[in-house]
């Protein structure tokens, strides 16, 4: 793969940039601390907003990592970041990124996600020559296999993720999309 790291991307509605530390009181108030939001993830909700300015900051120094993608998803009709869609997993021996995102609750249902995901699995075949993008859903969280179906994954099997959950769930929905398939 050519790794170029979280560059800019653009759709119809969407602008996909870094995080930037000014965006932090957003991301508190719309997605971090928000206990629907996380209850599909692997970490709690955050309490304070200085739980999300360390996340922040880790992100932040990532950055230097051409192999680190990670986006803040923003409308360009409200012209600020409303969650995120990033790279969880790099695996260079099988050419395969691992995605998962996140979105306030406030802006579920109207396809942000689905076109944001639509965005980077083109990235990732065109630009960064992956073979494989898999991504992983609880079984009851039905809204993000229905994302994952819109943007021509396919449904491969469960998958045990003892400690990915933070509610306690194990089992997750594993789907992917190959190159071949894509083109």
């Amino acid at each position: 793969m050519t790794h170029l790291g979280t560059i800019r991307l653009e759709t119809e509605r969407l602008i996909l940039r870094r995080f930037e530390e000014s965006d932090t009181e957003t991301a508190f108030h719309v997605w971090t601390s928000d206990p629907k939001v996380t209850k599909y993830l692997s970490w709690e909700h955050h309490k304070s907003i200085s739980q999300t300015q360390a996340l922040g900051q880790t992100w932040l120094k990532k950055y230097d990592d051409p192999q680190w993608y990670h986006w803040v998803i923003v409308p360009k009709e409200i012209d600020f970041p409303i969650g995120t869609i990033t790279a969880v997993n790099v695996d260079n021996d099988r050419a395969a990124i691992e995605v998962g995102c996140c979105i306030g609750s406030e802006y579920w249902g109207l396809g942000y996600i689905t076109e944001a995901f639509a965005a980077v699995i083109e990235f990732f075949f065109e630009e960064v020559r992956a073979d494989r993008i898999e991504a992983k859903y609880a079984p009851d969280n039905i809204a993000s296999g229905r994302v994952m179906e819109k943007c021509g994954l396919t449904f491969e099997g469960i998958v045990s993720c003892p400690s990915l959950l933070h509610s306690g769930g194990t089992e997750m929905r594993l789907c992917s999309l190959l190159a071949e398939d894509y083109f």
